[in-house]
């Protein structure tokens, strides 16, 4: 059922960001799938020119808003176990140059969200070989590549402990079953070496799209009690 365009479209890309950050931080919604279902919900089937929808980065700040207003207390708890287990995982990835992406990175992760790992290696499929060896089980696929163009591989899987093999890294399983209830998917992009260069560039907003081992160590070691 169509509804009646509203005349103003900068509260029309506020309603339409409030709600998709409700289904993101809610319902581990992504961003695409959240401003579709938030468009229609808002607007039902009333079509609307892409400069009346909300940017990402609109989103991210209601996002943010949403959880310190509902989530304040243990969200923050959240972010810091899922940062430590991508310390963990890059730490063990170090030789293939990973960097940190997404919700994890950006500081609205939830109890939904999955940790995002880029690699930039000379010869990517040393990191599936990597895995193998360590007995990790993964899938491949493929994502969009973060310049637009092509696609690149990407292995997931669940995990639960089982990488790397750490005695740190079991006891952090415990805590993310005692939290989360349910394992976390890790995601790894294999990008060329020649891709690190554009992947330094900061994103619209001006922050960092991406971090180094370095930058993640400094943001668990900064939420330690």
């Amino acid at each position: 059922m169509s509804r009646r365009m509203p005349s103003d479209p900068t509260r029309l890309r506020e309603e339409i960001a409030q709600a998709a950050a409700r289904m993101i931080a809610e319902d581990g919604a992504d961003y695409a799938t959240a401003k579709r279902k938030a468009a229609r919900q808002v607007l039902g089937d009333a079509r609307v020119a892409g400069e009346w929808l909300p940017d990402n980065e609109m989103i991210e700040e209601e996002v943010r808003a949403y959880q310190a207003l509902f989530h304040g207390e243990h969200q923050p708890r959240i972010l810091a176990l899922l940062r430590r287990l991508a310390m963990l995982a890059m730490e063990d990835l170090a030789p293939f140059r990973p960097y940190l992406a997404g919700a994890v990175l950006n500081g609205t992760a939830t109890e939904h969200s999955d940790v995002y790992i880029q690699c930039f290696c000379d010869s990517p499929k040393d990191v599936a070989l990597h895995l193998l060896n360590a007995s990790v089980d993964f899938d491949t696929s493929e994502s969009r590549h973060f310049a637009g163009r092509d696609d690149v591989e990407t292995l997931s899987f669940l995990w639960r402990g089982q990488w790397p093999n750490l005695r740190e890294a079991r006891l952090l399983a415990g805590e993310v079953r005692e939290t989360l209830g349910a394992p976390v998917g890790i995601h790894i992009a294999l990008y060329d070496a020649d891709d690190e260069r554009g992947a330094l560039r900061s994103d619209g907003s001006g922050r960092p799209a991406r971090a180094d081992l370095k930058a993640v160590r400094a943001l668990v070691e900064a939420a330690a009690p």
